[in-house]
């Protein structure tokens, strides 16, 4: 899939989409490595990535632990310490069920994998498992990425906007972008409502990876 400006690889990870699950845990680091072992096969030597979500926080640790195939960082709502999520946020997790994950979700789960009821079931049990087990990174880490960074935030997001700040300001090579919004909003995510940000995002994007 191609922009104007460059080609795009959009990456399911393990147990998404079109990804099968397999047996061994996730984690943000581990996805960092996949997306890694990726771009070697696919003889990508530099990029840049965008995360939305745990999306921003998997780029964040491709960035400290694959420095060198990092151009720039576009980060949205992305999370690096627990105290990024509103106070009760992880205690939930422990008592999820499917019928908390919102049905459009499931519903392109379902999509890319007809059928696979199995699949969804064992997607959701991973990404609850990897919040219940998410630890924070260090600002140490976070202060060794040398990439430029663009973090994007909704002001009402599920990761809070003082988070965002935070994030930018730790980064040694970060502007900030707080949007009007919930979570997803500034990019269109399935979830969230139709505006206007999505567009205004793109250009946003597009000018800082120029």
């Amino acid at each position: 899939m191609h922009n104007h400006h460059q080609q795009v690889i959009a990456i399911e990870l393990q147990a998404h989409g079109h990804t099968p699950d397999i047996d061994r845990s996730l984690s943000f680091e581990q996805d960092a490595d996949d997306v890694a072992a990726l771009l070697h096969q696919l003889h990508v030597e530099k990029a840049d990535f965008m995360g939305f979500g745990n999306g921003g926080t998997t780029c964040l640790q491709i960035a400290i632990r694959h420095p060198a195939l990092v151009h720039k960082l576009v980060l949205a709502s992305a999370t690096y310490k627990r105290s990024g999520m509103p106070p009760g946020f992880f205690e939930g997790f422990p008592n999820a069920t499917l019928a908390n994950m919102p049905q459009p979700l499931q519903d392109a789960y379902l999509k890319a994998s007809p059928g696979n009821t199995k699949g969804l079931q064992a997607m959701f049990n991973r990404d609850v498992a990897r919040m219940v087990a998410f630890k924070d990174i260090s600002d140490a880490d976070i202060k060794s990425i040398t990439a430029p960074a663009s973090v994007i935030n909704g002001d009402k997001d599920v990761v809070l906007p003082e988070h965002a700040m935070e994030l930018s300001r730790t980064l040694p090579h970060a502007q900030l972008n707080i949007l009007p919004g919930a979570h997803g909003e500034c990019i269109g995510e399935i979830c969230s409502a139709n505006t206007a940000l999505p567009k205004l995002v793109v250009s946003m994007i597009n000018t800082f990876l120029k």
